[in-house]
């Protein structure tokens, strides 16, 4: 570990650097309350002693701009110092020192102190690092704002089912079967990851959570596993703009490889929770507002996005409509009354 001993006295930086000979630390010194913030800047030390009166700058200016700035934050800082009054030592804790000892000080105790210091960061360090791991985990399925909010309110995800409104949204590339017929795999990997890659950054944009990829479509959900007033707009919107990508999207494929994107949208109450046994489990949504949404987008046909009435409801003023009329979806009683959306006129 390396430790920044600052002192403006060469015999208290000696007989620090005397204490901390039996430690194995690594050892780094300043004169003046200047040297050392820079060299807290320049070395990041893993730990900070700092005398109060220095040239330059005094103790409690270095310890305010040591844990202002984001580099330097988590470096836990104790204060040396021969002042003892109570008004100091509030001054110190105020400015964002972790610990404050008073010269003469006993070595054992200044040990104690760094060293308690030090395992405070290590298991700071250590949780930060798993918070990272599951930052860089969940940014492949979910938008980084939410993320953020998950990792800073993680009481808004509920674990183990819910029964709550969401929106949910299938797209399927039409004509994929084909044309996986007529090309080498390789190739048709590339493509599919292409058309994914599209989906998925815009799917992101509008904070959609990526339920899962099926074949040459995929699932997205809205609303969980934070919630959204206006997942249903987001949805839709969703759609309309991968329609409105795939125009400079083509160009940059053969025209052979130029297929349309199919969507399904639905919105209604859904079971969202872990699905699975205890060893392999999913976050997903299972009900018939999923059922339905997946039979909508079966039946969409060249590009077009079909949704249930109440999602056009939600979302006529933004989008120009034509109903379908009522279907009847498989594996339902009831039928569907279905719209086709669009952000240009739509032809019969």
């Amino acid at each position: 570990m390396k430790v920044l001993v600052a002192d403006d006295n060469r015999d208290n930086i000696d007989l620090v650097l005397d204490i901390l000979g039996m430690t194995g630390h690594e050892v780094v010194t300043a004169f003046d309350g200047i040297s050392a913030l820079d060299m807290a800047f320049t070395t990041l030390p893993d730990l900070v002693l700092l005398d109060v009166n220095m040239p330059g700058l005094s103790g409690f200016e270095v310890c305010e701009r040591i844990k202002a700035d984001e580099r330097t934050t988590r470096i836990p800082v104790i204060m040396l110092t021969a002042l003892t009054d109570i008004d100091s030592r509030v001054k110190g804790l105020a400015v964002g020192a972790d610990d404050y000892l008073t010269k003469p000080f006993s070595p054992r105790e200044l040990l104690a102190r760094i060293d308690r210091s030090l395992k405070a960061k290590v298991l700071s360090d250590d949780l930060r690092g798993q918070k990272d791991k599951v930052r860089l985990t969940f940014e492949r399925y979910l938008a980084a704002s939410v993320v953020d909010d998950l990792l800073k309110n993680p009481d808004h995800v509920t674990l183990g089912g819910k029964l709550q409104p969401v929106t949910v949204l299938f797209a399927d590339l039409e004509g994929f079967t084909s044309l996986s017929e007529q090309i080498d795999p390789h190739t048709l990997l590339f493509i599919l990851n292409a058309y994914h890659a599209l989906m998925v950054r815009i799917v992101i944009r509008y904070e959609g959570m990526v339920d899962k990829f099926i074949g040459d479509g995929l699932m997205v959900i809205y609303n969980t596993p934070v919630e959204q007033e206006d997942h249903i707009a987001r949805a839709v919107k969703t759609a309309l703009h991968i329609q409105d990508e795939l125009h400079w999207f083509y160009e940059k494929l053969a025209p052979e490889h130029r297929l349309a994107i199919n969507f399904g949208i639905n919105t209604g109450m859904a079971v969202v929770g872990n699905v699975g046994t205890d060893r392999f489990m999913n976050f997903t949504a299972v009900g018939d507002a999923v059922n339905v949404a997946s039979r909508l987008q079966d039946m969409a046909r060249r590009g077009q996005i079909l949704v249930s009435k109440p999602v056009y409801d939600a979302t006529e003023e933004f989008v120009i409509g034509r109903s379908r009329g009522i279907i009847q979806v498989k594996g339902r009683m009831e039928g569907v009354e279905v719209v086709q959306v669009s952000n240009s006129p739509i032809e019969d």
